[in-house]
């Protein structure tokens, strides 16, 4: 009787502590999250060319867009971010990569170990794309590409989770365009000259497999030296082989020495395509009305929609016309729109989140329904569905867009030749 009373007692206790337990069981506060450190603006960074052989692209293609784009949205107040409660201005750290892929991989590891900026904006040039891609994605910080194409860096994608490439470029979907328009035109030979870096070989090689394919034969494919200054020798070879089209996939500085060489020497091809730089304002500057049925590299004209016309007005009015990218910059403006988006969406700053939001949303931008195709678990590239246009020609001083979704001219073949002197 005394061992079963204990045991009854024992139990009765166990019961009496379980009861008394409860309540404050119940009653203790869950830990609250710590605090967000204050914060008052989004730093962002960016490697660029602000010297050096591709400055004049960057200051003519993602220049313009970031400066007006940036004062736009912080004339408003900023981002609103849910996380803070409230809108935070962007605040840029630029630092200049002189043109220099070694320079740049440096100077972006620098922004995110050292300085520790919110967000990277992209380096300029499709090596600059190569060379940047893999640290943005080691320390997972969502790059949007601005200047450059992929065509290589698309096969990667699917192990660079945190990369999202807004520009068109040579297999997505230009040269293939450009392949269809010549052979509606009965073209059958073709003369290419590439610069010997990432973006001529790329170019090169795509032309390479979609000329041949509409029956296109090519008569010459030579790799131009960087730092070459005489062009007489391949224009005039190029000349001789009486090639219908002629390529020069280089950067301006070959487009512009290529263009004047071929009229100096009355090379007058049939079609004559270069780039980038015959997309640029400055290109029509320099050449006037010889210009006329140049082909390049393009995404619209003023004609294209109400909304690329608009953007056109916030980035031309009151500028001189070298300024203007037909191909790049409504690539640039969506890019940033989506970004901002993003975020928005997000409600935080937080990478991951954001990069999930990218890869899954669909924006309203410039271009319309703007979202990006994915590559499995990894990037994406621009929908070629989100491309307005693809090639344009220049004609009667405006670079129209003569192939892709939405064209505003007729693409016009054999081109004009050159003006009497």
């Amino acid at each position: 009787m005394r061992r079963k009373r204990f045991l009854t007692l024992i139990g009765t206790l166990c019961l009496i502590l379980a009861l008394v337990a409860i309540p404050f069981t119940a009653c203790t506060p869950e830990e609250a999250p710590p605090a967000l450190p204050a914060k008052d603006k989004i730093v962002v960074g960016m490697s660029r060319p602000l010297s050096g052989p591709l400055a004049v692209i960057g200051d003519s293609a993602f220049r313009p867009v970031y400066e007006t784009w940036v004062d736009e949205v912080n004339a408003e107040g900023g981002i609103y971010v849910e996380e803070y409660g409230k809108k935070l201005p962007i605040e840029l750290l630029i630092y200049d990569d002189k043109s220099d892929v070694g320079t740049m991989t440096r100077l972006t590891e620098k922004l995110i170990l050292e300085d520790k900026v919110d967000f990277l904006w992209p380096a300029c040039g499709t090596a600059f794309i190569f060379g940047q891609a893999p640290i943005a994605n080691k320390y997972e910080y969502v790059v949007i590409t601005a200047e450059g194409g992929a065509t290589t860096i698309k096969d990667m994608l699917p192990s660079l989770p945190y990369t999202f490439v807004s520009l068109s470029f040579s297999d997505w979907y230009q040269l293939p365009v450009f392949a269809d328009l010549l052979a509606e035109k009965g073209a059958k030979t073709a003369y290419i000259t590439y610069i010997a870096d990432l973006h001529g070989i790329e170019y090169s090689g795509v032309a390479g497999i979609e000329f041949p394919k509409r029956g296109i034969k090519i008569l010459g494919n030579v790799s131009l030296p960087p730092n070459l200054k005489d062009f007489a020798p391949v224009i005039n070879e190029a000349k001789a082989s009486g090639a219908d089209v002629f390529c020069c996939f280089g950067y301006p500085d070959q487009v512009l020495t290529v263009t004047g060489t071929a009229i100096a020497l009355g090379y007058n091809p049939k079609a004559m395509i270069g780039g980038p730089g015959v997309n640029f304002g400055f290109y029509h500057t320099t050449f006037g009305p010889a210009v006329e049925g140049i082909c390049g590299f393009t995404t619209f004209a003023r004609e294209s929609s109400p909304e690329l016309n608009a953007m056109a007005d916030k980035l031309y009015t009151g500028k001189p016309e070298d300024i203007q990218d037909w191909w790049g910059h409504p690539y640039y403006w969506a890019s940033l729109d989506i970004w901002k988006a993003a975020i928005e969406k997000a409600g935080t700053l937080d990478q991951k989140v954001i990069r999930d939001v990218l890869a899954t949303e669909h924006f309203n931008t410039v271009l319309g329904d703007t979202y990006f195709t994915m590559f499995g678990d990894g990037g994406g590239l621009l929908a070629k569905e989100s491309h307005p246009g693809e090639i344009g020609q220049w004609q009667n001083g405006v670079f129209e867009v003569v192939g892709g979704n939405i064209t505003t001219a007729d693409f016009v073949y054999p081109k004009p030749a050159w003006p009497a002197p």
